[in-house]
């Protein structure tokens, strides 16, 4: 049995989180990917390491996701952002950060380092995917989708057996959230792993 918790971060937004807390330790604080949540295998695997290895851990539910409040089509990268670095101070508060970000995670993870930089001392990706809202959306969008989504706000994109509704906001939010031509002049430990046989997120993309 996994015990969650939940923050109320305004009257009507509470975001559901994991956590083992552990005094002056290193933490490891996990972000999952675009349109998934904790019920998964990696964020267990993570925190019994996390007990094992006399760390301290923390991953959350951004809202929209899991059973976080909130609608999904309200999200955006800036939000789940903010969301992530409420939940960073409230738990881990000034302890060192392992970030491991899976899929999208990895670039709300790259945005943590605009507020913990002196705090975080590593950081693993998991099928990393920055920018994925414009190098696998946008672009690959036809002409006809991109006048669907500006007219509508709207799109409902089917991958597989899921269909992901993705609004004009989240894809214009993305843009101000670009990273990959920003340099993190830091020292820290840094591995990425990502399969090549991933669909979601080519190699390559």
């Amino acid at each position: 049995m996994t015990n969650f918790n939940y923050l109320k971060i305004t009257k009507k937004r509470k975001i559901r989180y994991l956590k083992h807390v552990k005094k002056n330790a290193t933490y490891i604080v996990f972000l999952h990917g675009f349109m998934s949540d904790l019920e998964g295998k990696k964020p267990k695997v993570f925190l019994n390491f996390a007990k094992k290895n006399k760390l301290g851990f923390l991953a959350l539910e951004y809202s929209g996701h899991g059973k976080s409040s909130g609608k999904f089509t309200n999200g955006n990268i800036s939000k789940w952002t903010k969301e992530t670095k409420l939940l960073i101070r409230k738990i881990v508060k000034k302890n060192k950060i392992i970030l491991i970000g899976s899929s999208m995670g990895a670039w709300i993870s790259i945005n943590q380092f605009k507020f913990f930089k002196k705090q975080i001392v590593g950081f693993l990706g998991i099928g990393s995917a920055p920018e994925f809202l414009e190098g696998l959306m946008w672009n690959k969008f036809s002409e006809k989708m991109k006048k669907e989504i500006k007219k509508n706000k709207i799109i409902n994109l089917r991958h597989g057996d899921y269909e992901y509704p993705i609004t004009f906001q989240l894809i214009k939010d993305g843009r101000k959230n670009r990273v990959l031509k920003k340099k993190i002049y830091q020292n820290i430990k840094i591995t990425m792993v990502h399969g090549s046989k991933d669909e979601s997120v080519p190699v390559n993309y």
